[in-house]
């Protein structure tokens, strides 16, 4: 399916999840995109609520098109934020999509994409090597995410963070702890330092000691063996349930004494692990607040109820959606930034063709000529292997 990028039109669709607030391409990025040969067509008013409006885009060159239906029809290539759900839009038929899809928690969609000969990419399958870094949108959003669980603790908790030599005394710091040092949970450390309080943080791996540290953080070690924490495409393993049993075990002093916790362990097409259990909460001082950053796979709190805030034993349990899209122009600054230089590398010998040879594009690649062909969502759907796939 060869396609040269002097031909393709490319349609970005107002986004229609809901509360999703972001656009796939701004302006500055499709400004690249059509000094790159292709033609970037934009819906009215999909990057108003990311403070991005049609003049901004019209100005690049970029063409307003008032219909959804008659922006898709006209593209070959469309860009999303989020294209997952319950419903498979029929208009992307024979188009190509490149969008956060989550094939991993929907091989049905994945499927319904397939037979309507659409060849679709997930981001979230973006392999952690070091050239594609730039195309990495599940760090980038993470790191929104971070920042973001960081604000909420703070407007929830009955205390300041930071110590301040007052008149009337001296305020102590709030003591936050920090679960899961990925993206989401050094940013998480990042910010809470900079609001001035003490931080804590815990992550299975202790390689990623040196960087809570550098954060000015302190590392909480656990006793316990945790080699096999993380693939080989960098994304956190599922471990067994006697590992995340004797981690409760070990964790539950530290979330006792803290005021905030913010989770962020999450295992791509998992349940997330519950790592904080009703007991460790119970402990926790009145007042207290969790952020669960998982909240969406399950959430690593017992509590946690998925888009909701809930309060018990005085403890405040809250279990945010989409974060990124709640500061929604960096986030799409951020997601453009990343989508757009996947799209050239789609397209960097000029061409688009499936190239089996390039670890980006076999990761990514989930449909295609009318089938599933990312190996780990073939198993989902329980098909057979392929020859020639992309691997998962």
């Amino acid at each position: 399916m060869p396609q040269n990028s002097d031909s393709v039109r490319v349609g970005v669709p107002r986004e229609t999840g809901a509360n999703e607030r972001r656009v796939a391409l701004v302006p500055h990025t499709a400004g690249a995109l059509l000094k790159g040969g292709f033609t970037v067509c934009v819906e009215r008013g999909a990057g108003t609520e990311a403070g991005f409006c049609d003049a901004d885009y019209s100005g690049t060159g970029v063409q307003i098109i008032d219909d959804r239906d008659a922006l898709i029809s006209s593209c070959e290539l469309i860009l999303q934020v989020q294209s997952t759900g319950e419903t498979v839009d029929t208009g992307l038929r024979d188009k190509m999509l490149v969008s956060m899809c989550d094939p991993l928690s929907h091989p049905d969609a994945m499927a319904a994409w397939a037979a309507q000969n659409t060849t679709c990419f997930a981001l979230e399958l973006v392999p952690r090597i070091t050239r594609a870094q730039s195309m990495d949108v599940l760090s980038s959003m993470a790191t929104v995410a971070g920042y973001k669980a960081v604000l909420l603790a703070a407007e929830k908790l009955t205390k300041m963070f930071p110590m301040l030599m007052t008149a009337a005394g001296t305020v102590t710091p709030a003591r936050v702890l920090i679960i899961g040092a990925g993206v989401a949970g050094l940013q998480a450390i990042a910010t809470a330092r900079r609001l001035g309080a003490v931080v804590r943080a815990y992550d299975v791996r202790p390689a990623v000691r040196e960087q809570v540290e550098s954060l000015g953080a302190k590392f909480v070690a656990l006793k316990m063996d945790a080699d096999a924490a993380e693939d080989s495409g960098g994304y956190a393993k599922q471990m067994s349930e006697d590992f995340y049993d004797r981690q409760r075990q070990l964790m539950a002093s530290a979330v006792r004494d803290s005021d905030v916790v913010i989770t962020t362990a999450a295992v791509p097409g998992r349940q997330a692990p519950v790592l904080v259990t009703t007991d460790m909460v119970q402990a926790m001082p009145p007042g207290s607040v969790i952020v669960d950053l998982a909240a969406e796979r399950g959430g690593n709190c017992e509590l946690t109820q998925h888009g909701t805030c809930v309060t018990h034993g005085g403890v405040t349990i809250l279990g945010p959606e989409n974060l990124p899209a709640s500061v929604p122009q960096h986030a799409s600054e951020m997601f453009s930034r990343n989508i757009g230089t996947f799209v050239e590398h789609l397209y960097r010998t000029g061409q688009f063709s499936v190239d089996d040879d390039d670890e980006i594009v076999r990761e990514t690649l989930v449909t295609c000529q009318g089938e599933v062909v990312h190996s780990g969502v073939r198993a989902l759907l329980e098909l057979p292997a392929l020859n020639s796939s992309g691997d998962g």
